[in-house]
């Protein structure tokens, strides 16, 4: 991609505004017309959200929308929306023990819902509060205790494991190190898992070894693992793993959602770039001898494979994921790709004949570009910032921004499963273009409050806690 490396956080404050005002007309649009009996939005077919279901993962996202909608813009109706229905509706995904996905469902709503009243943004309730608290703490335990052990990754052999997917025991998703945030903060609030025999499972060690590995299995670094791990393909990734549960033993990689698992999916690539960044981030307030105490490893020796997975990702998608303007394709070995040309040297193009354009995949990766560039600091970080509001500008506007006020989407082409045919293909067009989902919806949202915040000086945004200026 082309990096504008002139752009910051205070040119895209109109565009901002204009993408949180639209919001706000989604969120009511949606709100008057969804029957909550059909199970929760996904995406839209021909501009109205509809159900596609796996699992209901999405629920979150449509609340935690609304209340990023008042964060940015102080329309209170928003904030009601998101508060009631999180009431009402999300305490069962705090005990879903059948998914990977508390991170998602429930950061986006109780967490944001504590965060803004940490900030002093709404009125402090200390029951209300501890509500909030109780529901993370709650998600973070059952999170944890979705474990499968790995006997292989790193210097400390037997000790790994990850949170493993809704597929089964033998699967790790690349998706899931959005989730651990959820163990993460759980664990600031003093909580952890209660196993066999009262042993005490620390929430933030479990974080640290899912994220390692991940890192040491669901990212490549041109290492020659296998014939297609090559020094040009650094930072690949691939969407799941699957191990031997008799041994627990990393076998091969798959994909679900990608077209290959020697190709790169690019949403999958996208939780990696904002994922690694948003660990990151959060050690920085972890004392290195709690991370000691929480897994046995330094911190400094997990800071440097975060590190490593962070800036391999950034690198991958800004090099080899992207296309001119920033927008990647779906996945990068899509067969229809080669029908493009030189892709990689024009804009994307979501309107072709051959592949589809996934923007939602550019939007959470526009956000993890924006933190690692921030977490490097000075020259070193300055190429992943600037990427990252590149990709942002041209998402701020059409065709990737939806405007038209029939349309319940607020971030235009999007997709879900495209082996499994499941996005709209409009009528006299060959591939899906044109919708939305509720994913992309919500991290369009995370991604315009965040520059936000920046532009306007405000409080940096983020899933844990911060120490504030009472606390200081």
């Amino acid at each position: 991609m082309e990096i504008d490396h002139d752009v910051g956080p205070a040119d895209l404050r109109a565009d901002v505004d204009r993408v949180l005002e639209l919001a706000c007309e989604k969120v009511r649009s949606l709100d008057r017309s969804w029957n909550p009996k059909r199970g929760a939005p996904v995406y839209t077919v021909r501009g109205k959200y509809t159900t596609r279901g796996w699992t209901e993962w999405t629920e979150g996202f449509r609340y935690g929308i609304a209340v990023l909608a008042f964060d940015g813009t102080g329309e209170r109706p928003m904030l009601e929306i998101g508060r009631q229905h999180t009431i009402e509706r999300m305490a069962y995904h705090v005990t879903h023990t059948g998914v990977h996905d508390h991170g998602f469902n429930n950061l986006s709503t109780y967490g944001n819902l504590r965060r803004l009243m940490r900030e002093g943004r709404i009125r402090h309730d200390g029951w209300e509060k501890a509500f909030y608290e109780m529901a993370i703490k709650a998600s973070g335990a059952v999170q944890a205790a979705r474990w499968a052990p790995a006997d292989e990754g790193g210097p400390e052999q037997g000790r790994y494991g990850y949170i493993y997917t809704f597929n089964g025991p033998h699967s790790l998703f690349i998706d899931t190190i959005r989730s651990t945030r959820i163990l993460d903060v759980a664990h600031q609030l003093g909580h952890h898992l209660c196993g066999e025999h009262d042993e005490i499972i620390s929430l933030l060690g479990r974080s640290i070894f899912h994220n390692l590995t991940t890192a040491y299995h669901n990212v490549y670094y041109g290492e020659g693992r296998d014939s297609y791990d090559t020094p040009e393909k650094r930072g690949r990734t691939v969407h799941e793993c699957i191990f031997n549960r008799n041994d627990g033993r990393f076998r091969c990689p798959s994909s679900q959602q990608g077209y290959s698992p020697r190709s790169t999916w690019t949403r999958g690539l996208s939780w990696a770039v904002v994922g690694f960044p948003e660990q990151l981030e959060y050690l920085q307030t972890v004392p290195a001898n709690e991370v000691k105490r929480a897994c046995g490893i330094n911190k400094s020796d997990v800071v440097r494979v975060y590190e490593e997975a962070a800036r391999a990702t950034a690198d991958f998608y800004i090099d080899q994921a992207a296309a001119r303007d920033g927008i990647c394709y779906w996945d990068t070995g899509a067969p229809g790709l080669a029908e493009l040309g030189d892709w990689r040297s024009v804009d994307a193009d979501p309107d072709n004949d051959h592949e589809p354009v996934d923007a939602t995949a550019s939007a959470i990766s526009a956000q993890g570009l924006i933190r690692l560039g921030l977490y490097l600091g000075g020259q070193k970080g300055r190429r992943y910032t600037q990427a990252g509001l590149t990709i942002a500008r041209r998402l701020f506007e059409e065709p990737y921004l939806s405007t038209k006020k029939t349309h319940q989407g607020l971030l235009l082409h999007s997709i879900y499963h495209q082996p499994n045919g499941w996005d709209h293909v409009p009528p006299g067009k060959k591939v899906p273009q044109g919708e939305s989902s509720m994913w992309g919806d919500y991290h369009m949202m995370e991604l315009a409050v965040l520059i936000q915040r920046l532009a306007d000086g405000g409080p940096y945004l983020t899933f844990f806690d911060q120490p504030l200026e009472e606390e200081e």
